[in-house]
Formats: C-alpha cells, structure tokens, sequence
C-alpha cells in the first residue's frame, strides 16, 4: 500500500509539472506577442524620404512668434533644429515669402540653417517674394527655386529717421528732452538730425551693408555690380546672373531635396 500511494504521488507531482510548463509557456508567449504588438504601435510611420516643409512668412525679427505678418528667428530656428535632428526627416525645404527684415534676425536664422546643412540639404522655395534679409538667409541653402515673377534682390541696408519737427512748429507744440548724451536721441521724430548724426548713421548702414553683400558673394555665383544698387529683381532674372538656381514651386523645390538627399 505505502507503494501504491508513493507512485500515485509521484504520478500527481509530474501532471502538476507538465500543468505548469504549458501555463507558463503560454504565458511567457502572450507576453511576447503582447511587446512585438505594442513596440509595432509605438514605432513612427516612415513612408519614403520625408522632406521637412518649413515657412518663412512675413517680415523676419528676432523673437519666438509667427503670424500677422511677422516672423521671428527664434521659431524658424527651432524648426529648422527639430528637422535637423530628426532621424526620419532626410532634407529640408525653406517656403519663403518675405519682403525681408532685420539683419540680426537673418543672422540668428543662418546659425540655424548651418547647424542644419551639417545633417542634411536645405533646399528654398521662393513664394511672391523674398528680398533683403530674407534673400540672405536664402543664399545660406543648397539651391534656390522661385518663379519667374518672384521678387528677390533688394541687397541693401536702409535706416529711416522721421523727422516731425516742422508738423510739430506749425501746430504750436514742443517736446523738452534731457539726455545724457548728445546723441541719445538720434532716433527721435521730433527734431532733424545734425550733419555729424547723419554721417554717423551712414557708416553703420555702409559698414552693414558690406557684411551683407560680401556674404552674398561668397554664398553665390553673382557679380556686385549686379546687385550693390540694392535694386529688386524678376526671377526670371535672377536665375541669369545667380541668384537663383531653377525655376519651379513648391512641389519642384521638394523634389529637388529628396534627390539632394539621395546623392
């Protein structure tokens, strides 16, 4: 008897084993399923070379804002960087549209689109309109499309003073102004500026404009003399002395990244 119940025992312990093995394994397998399917969900969705379509709306200042005509460094930067860093974003297209703007803004953009070549092409597309500053930042790209009636050029620097004070003499009204220096209202409207303001406010724009032309020059195939007269320029010029690469919208400048990114 004390056989019978030990092998009955032993009979018992191996159904409880092979009960267990069969659970677990089940188990362990459904866990399995379980992470492929949601690793499957979590993984982004890559169809093909995606080009990153940033936009350039509106006059370029520095600041972290876009919209009511206005556009500033700071958010075209972060744009620029997120698809910089982006693994599944193989080029970038700059839509620009802007009459152009500060010069500092466009400098603080072409840190970002350099930061962004490093990576991978930056291709711009033109819209109406991109002259001065937004030019610039143009020149910064690895080709330029626009249409054959986009405004561009306009490479040059202007500093305007309004000067209100003979409005202000006929109406019978004077503003009193204490200053530290003699130069601390230079801006204001309600005088003219003195002969030594304006030589002084000449050299900032020729000293400016220097800058911003030898950029252009080393960034394009052009000729100064083409350009020093700050003058605006039909692509369909521009694409005959260097400003421009190909004519084409939006949909062409997204292609020509996509191949850019290929090569």
């Amino acid at each position: 008897m004390k056989f019978l119940r030990e092998e009955l025992e032993r009979v018992q312990k191996r159904r409880r084993q092979k009960k267990w093995l069969v659970t677990g394994g089940a188990t362990l397998f459904a866990a399995i399923v379980s992470v492929v399917i949601i690793s499957f969900v979590l993984m982004p969705t890559v169809t093909g070379e995606e080009v990153a379509v940033i936009r350039v709306e509106g006059e370029l200042l520095t600041g972290d804002f876009s919209g009511g005509g206005y556009v500033g460094s700071e958010a075209i930067g972060k744009e620029l960087r997120e698809a910089a860093d982006d693994p599944f974003v193989e080029a970038v297209v700059l839509r620009i549209n802007s009459p152009g703007g500060s010069p500092a803004a466009a400098q603080e953009v072409i840190r970002d689109l350099e930061y962004t070549r490093t990576k991978k092409p930056v291709v711009t597309s033109m819209g109406d309109m991109a002259a001065s500053a937004a030019y610039l930042i143009a020149a910064h790209t690895d080709r330029i499309y626009l249409s054959p009636d986009t405004v561009t050029g306009s490479i040059g620097v202007i500093w305007l003073f309004p000067d209100e004070s003979k409005w202000m003499e006929e109406e019978g009204r004077q503003v009193e102004v204490v200053k530290s220096g003699e130069q601390k209202d230079m801006t204001s409207p309600f005088r003219p500026l003195t002969d030594k303001e304006r030589a002084y406010a000449q050299k900032m724009v020729d000293e400016s404009f220097e800058t911003f032309i030898a950029d252009i020059m080393e960034e394009r195939p052009v000729k100064r003399a083409d350009v020093e007269t700050a003058r605006v320029i039909r692509g369909e010029e521009a694409l005959s002395i260097g400003l421009a690469d190909e004519e084409g919208n939006l949909f062409d400048a997204i292609d020509g990244a996509k191949a850019l990114a290929t090569t």
